[in-house]
């Protein structure tokens, strides 16, 4: 299992639990993410979801090795159909599943591990927490889900975007990405704490209050742009068959290594 999942309290802690790869997402990941956050939004027992994960590292992204069980001709197509279920709609329903939820981040968040935490109402970020994007090595414009704009702020996003560098805990909590950033040690406790702050008020103020913040975001454009934005990304995918074999993607997993 690559998933684990608790409810306690009225809280379901979904934990990412594939640490020796520092939680790099395969598809049984996604797929058992998505079943998890299905279960906890049916669950009338859970008012709050907390997302975390095993080990050093939150998230390095798609498992570059395992992705998905590929046709032997890669075209631009397929990946658009693949790329659309699990990384466009899946993200979009983690968004909008009416609980609040709450992401536990430590050590690297990098690319996918963005869309993983971003889709959460709030986080919590550990001190040695780094969020980066580093896809434009590879000819990419950025992650399938592209909340970089309104998580960041447009040039805070593209220096992100441009440099490939990590922005840092402290960074990410001044431009109101993270909620609250807490010593390494003392994560898990934090998350645990303000999801019971939250589990303490009445679950309908709580769904209405989410469903007017986001429908704010959505009225401004977020939904519509982040379907958009997902089109510019298979552009990127384009350029990418056109050099064969991708051979970026060996750099990428040689700085993957380097986590594990």
């Amino acid at each position: 299992m690559h998933i684990l999942y608790e409810v306690k309290d009225r809280i379901a802690t979904i934990t990412l639990n594939r640490p020796e790869v520092a939680n790099a997402q395969n598809m049984d990941l996604l797929d058992e993410l998505d079943a998890a956050w299905t279960r906890a939004a049916e669950d009338e027992e859970v008012k709050v979801i907390v997302l975390r994960a095993e080990g050093k590292h939150f998230s390095a992204g798609h498992d570059l090795k395992d992705r998905w069980p590929a046709p032997k001709e890669i075209t631009l197509e397929w990946i658009y159909r693949a790329e659309n279920r699990r990384y466009l709609e899946y993200t979009l329903r983690w968004r909008n599943v009416p609980k609040p939820s709450v992401a536990a981040v430590q050590g690297r968040c990098i690319a996918g591990g963005l869309m993983l935490c971003w889709p959460c109402d709030l986080i919590v970020a550990a001190e040695d927490a780094l969020f980066s994007d580093p896809v434009v090595t590879m000819g990419i414009g950025g992650v399938e889900y592209h909340g970089h704009t309104w998580e960041l702020g447009p040039r805070k996003a593209k220096e992100i975007l441009f440099t490939g560098r990590p922005l840092t805990a402290e960074e990410a909590e001044k431009v109101g990405m993270v909620n609250r950033v807490v010593p390494r040690a003392e994560l898990d406790d934090a998350a645990r704490e303000l999801a019971e702050q939250i589990a303490a008020m009445p679950a309908f103020g709580l769904r209405q209050a989410k469903r007017a913040v986001n429908q704010t975001q959505d009225v401004q454009g977020f939904y519509a742009a982040i379907q958009s934005v997902f089109d510019i990304h298979q552009t990127g995918h384009g350029n990418a068959l056109s050099v064969s074999g991708y051979p970026v993607l060996a750099k990428l997993d040689e700085m993957k290594e380097k986590l594990r």
